[in-house]
């Protein structure tokens, strides 16, 4: 049995490949700043590791971590047993020869895992399969995006100082489009949950487009330009960060793009990057302030802030967060020891305990519906 199917139910191992297996790293220590007691989750004596970033699948229902790194002699994604605290132990997913340690995100199944090896986009499965590989003369520019049902990616591409916007059928033959080019790069781009549609974010501006090219939107966001921007979990509406001018205060905001409305969430400690929870009612963020280098719990009632850790890192924008399903766990990377880690603090004391995502967003439906039969 393989790494993946030993806690999803299907095989991942590459052929004729020897799957590796590491044992748990896990230690406790307190943060300085704040005294919190923090778990690492990995050895910086013994390797780097990478978190992917939010909103990339990276955690499982079963308590699996998807994270990468370099343990085996190269950059590789593995998956750690996080079940209890007692747990910890490794096993490796993949054999890439280039991984791309931002496009890594496991399908909504759990089943399977989608990265980028090079310029090749791989499904794994039972086995490795190349489904798109980037033209000759163009390369892989970051920004992976998987639709919920598996069946759709999205990436960017760059050739002399051209950026383009890629839509991909995840299977061999796929259909390929091209919805945008551009003569400077793409920050970020995500296909819409539940839905369909392809936001991306050019310049600060926010547009949504279908995977086509079709029906493109611009989005009214405040202040003129947006940053850091991910769905809510069901895909009504956009979460993002106003990119502040002079001393102004980087605002986490909601956008609804089929009525425009625009709402405030909270003022942060310069956001760069945050992860949302199950329900939306809290957001872990990345502050990319030198003065407070901080991981930041925000609590939507109250637009109350909460510091958990330091971050550190050399560079604030490497820096990456994700919550558990439900909520009780917040990971974050960081090379706030020299190397790239990956650690963790229970979110128990902090944040109420949530339903899955997709659970989440069945039980919303059924409430409308019922609310739309009763007015029958």
């Amino acid at each position: 049995m393989s790494a993946l199917a030993s806690t999803t139910g299907a095989s991942a191992a590459a052929p004729d490949k020897k799957l590796v297996t590491a044992p748990s790293e896990l230690r406790w220590f307190r943060d300085p700043a704040t005294e919190f007691e923090l778990l690492r989750l990995t050895d910086t004596a013994k390797s780097a590791a990478v978190l992917p970033p939010s909103p990339n699948r990276i955690v499982t229902r079963g308590g699996g971590l998807i994270y990468c790194s370099d343990r085996s002699g190269s950059m590789q994604v593995w998956r750690m047993d996080m079940r209890n605290a007692k747990s910890g132990q490794s096993q490796q997913l993949t054999h890439a020869e280039s991984l791309e340690t931002s496009a890594v995100t496991l399908l909504s199944d759990e089943r399977r895992l989608v990265y980028v090896d090079g310029n090749a986009l791989v499904l794994l499965n039972r086995r490795p399969e190349t489904v798109y590989t980037v033209e000759s003369g163009w390369t892989f520019a970051g920004n992976l995006s998987v639709s919920d049902d598996g069946s759709t990616a999205a990436l960017s591409e760059s050739r002399a100082g051209r950026y383009r916007l890629r839509v991909v059928g995840l299977k061999r033959g796929g259909s390929v489009a091209t919805p945008f080019e551009a003569s400077e790069p793409l920050r970020y781009c995500r296909l819409r949950p539940k839905r369909s549609g392809l936001l991306y974010n050019h310049n600060g501006v926010l547009t949504l487009v279908n995977s086509d090219g079709r029906g493109s939107k611009q989005l009214a966001v405040a202040g003129g330009k947006a940053g850091f921007a991910i769905w809510s979990m069901n895909g009504r509406t956009v979460f993002y960060l106003t990119v502040p001018v002079a001393r102004e205060n980087v605002q986490l905001r909601e956008h609804n793009p089929e009525t425009s409305e625009d709402k405030l969430i909270a003022n942060t400690t310069q956001f760069i990057s945050f992860a949302v929870n199950a329900d939306g009612s809290v957001f872990a963020g990345i502050s990319g302030s030198k003065a407070a280098p901080y991981v930041l719990l925000l609590v939507r009632a109250g637009r109350r802030e909460l510091t958990l850790a330091e971050h550190k890192a050399s560079v604030a924008d490497r820096a990456t967060v994700a919550f558990s399903v439900n909520s009780q766990r917040l990971f974050y990377g960081t090379d706030r020891e020299g190397k790239p880690a990956i650690y963790s603090i229970g979110m128990e004391k902090f944040v109420e305990d949530t339903i899955s995502p997709d659970t989440w967003d069945d039980e919303d439906e059924k409430k409308s519906k019922k609310k739309k039969k009763t007015a029958r």
